[in-house]
């Protein structure tokens, strides 16, 4: 009887296992977030909210495996490239459909592709497609045509090679959009979003929430889920105190004293997100007092990064960083020595430079936490007093974040805190976007230090143009050098953003570039 009894209760137990791994189609997955999205046209955005969204609607042409940036088929279901690496051909799936109705075919892919590259193109509106000027060198950049070979064929000649080309294509801005939705609605299109992944555009109530439906036709299978709603819940604490209550199933931008609340209620689950990002402090190199290298080096010195990331930051899932690229990148320059806190040195410089009295200015702030600063005001706060310390008064600017991206890209600031998460995972997206001299367009930056070097330039666009990787790392690592000496930021963090979900969320893989489809997503 005792061994019957040993056996069924094994039975059960493995049953009780079976079932719960067994995926569950239907319901609702309320995703609660800090800010709201800027637009979902995914070539017309750079911020994360709107691509974490853009991402369930549209599919690219190749994507990301689930737990790494290794590159596979999508909506190609495989490619060629020539010898000289200068001409790539992708082969279509055939049968999908955008939301509309719309065939996805090769002249969709052509559309597309004229539509970001050719600002004369009469469908190249809605924004300023900053993500084709950042990742292909501008417009047209190094794209010189695109050619209709069949029905479900295409042929993309370069104008030189470009290393990161095919996982370029995998970053969720470069999706496949609807032709008829995008000639139908124009520039409202960021309003009305039809792609062929596997939800579909519902409703959007600005600053509240944006619903999306499964789309029961998608071609690699319907979703598990039903439905997902995506909650814009500024407040950490009351996004946190939601997800306690039952009201939505899994929030990002969690205090840090709150990751221990998780690991301690049985109803919880804490998700780590890989580390691919960079927090920073851009100082305007077009203004005074900043075009000093002296003010920079000052302000480098007169902050305790440490100190900050003890006291606002998730313990152990943020470190101090001192390269633009978070060391999980090859690239990465180890032997780099970073500023220490030291204001004694950081007067001494100012006084260098003139300004032993400090000086005014303004110190920008996210509105909306972020995966690499999770309390910006926090955080803003604290640098605030460090520079006070050594007379620098910054009085603390914000925008709702839509605007404070538009502001920033402008030069409207004076020091601006931003981030990136690595879209890629090459060092080029964070040096050529953030960095080069290309990207410190008004209008358009990405390098929102307006740091302009030659020396840096052509060492970036000597690594995109080779194929070895230990050739390129061995670039990344002097454009470290490069960076470390100009100091046109203050780097100060790298992080593994915490999520946290309810128990009965299944199979939610956070991806290391910030954001992931929810297609394979199910609840109980």
């Amino acid at each position: 009887m005792r061994k019957y009894l040993i056996f069924l209760l094994i039975l059960v137990l493995f049953v009780n296992f079976a079932h719960s791994q067994t995926p569950k189609r239907g319901g609702t997955l309320v995703f609660g977030r800090g800010g709201d999205s800027v637009k979902l046209d995914p070539i017309n955005v750079t911020d994360g909210e709107s691509l974490r969204v853009t991402h369930q609607i549209f599919d690219t042409l190749v994507k990301y495996k689930p737990n790494n940036t290794e590159v596979v088929p999508s909506l190609a279901v495989k490619w060629s490239v020539s010898k000289d690496q200068k001409v790539w051909t992708f082969y279509f799936r055939k049968g999908v459909k955008f939301h509309d109705g719309t065939p996805f075919n090769a002249q969709a892919v052509k559309f597309n592709f004229d539509r970001w590259r050719d600002p004369k193109n009469p469908y190249h509106i809605g924004g300023e497609f900053e993500y084709w000027g950042y990742m292909f060198g501008g417009f047209p950049g190094v794209v010189k045509s695109v050619d209709v070979v069949d029905d479900y064929t295409v042929r993309i000649t370069l104008t030189k090679p470009l290393a990161p080309f095919l996982s370029n294509l995998a970053m969720p801005c470069f999706a496949i959009a609807s032709p008829t939705a995008i000639k139908k609605y124009k520039e409202d299109f960021f309003k009305n979003p039809v792609g062929t992944g596997p939800f579909k555009f519902v409703s959007w109530s600005k600053g509240d929430k944006i619903v999306l439906e499964a789309n029961k036709n998608y071609w690699d299978g319907p979703p598990y889920l039903d439905k997902i709603i995506f909650r814009s819940i500024p407040d950490n604490s009351a996004r946190f105190m939601e997800l306690e209550a039952g009201t939505v199933d899994i929030i990002d931008g969690i205090n840090p004293e709150d990751v221990e609340r998780v690991k301690q209620n049985k109803n919880l689950q804490l998700f780590i997100r890989p580390s691919l990002n960079v927090c920073y402090i851009a100082m305007n190199m077009d203004k005074k007092p900043f075009d000093d290298i002296r003010v920079r080096l000052a302000i480098n010195y007169a902050i305790d990064k440490k100190a900050i990331i003890d006291a606002y930051y998730p313990k152990g899932l943020a470190m101090v960083a001192k390269n633009p690229i978070p060391p999980t990148l090859w690239g990465y320059n180890d032997k780099i020595q970073d500023y220490p806190y030291d204001p004694k040195m950081a007067k001494k410089l100012l006084a260098e430079a003139g300004y032993s009295n400090g000086f005014k200015t303004t110190l920008w702030a996210m509105p909306v936490n972020r995966p690499y600063i999770p309390q910006p005001m926090k955080v803003a706060e604290a640098v605030q007093s460090y520079l006070k310390a050594v007379g620098i008064d910054a009085e603390i600017v914000t925008y709702d974040w839509g605007t404070y991206l538009q502001k920033t890209e402008n030069g409207e600031h004076d020091m601006a805190f931003l981030g990136w998460t690595g879209d890629n995972g090459d060092p080029d997206n964070f040096f050529y976007v953030l960095l080069d001299k290309d990207n410190a367009v008004k209008g358009s930056a990405g390098n929102i230090a307006f740091y302009r070097s030659d020396e840096l330039h052509d060492i970036l666009i000597k690594a995109q143009t080779i194929s070895d990787q230990r050739e390129r790392a061995k670039l990344y690592e002097k454009a470290c050098e490069i960076v470390h000496r100009d100091v046109p930021w203050v780097i100060l963090a790298h992080t593994m953003p915490p999520l946290a979900g309810k128990i009965t969320v299944h199979n939610y893989i956070p991806h290391a570039t910030g954001s992931e489809p929810l297609n394979k997503v199910w609840k109980e």
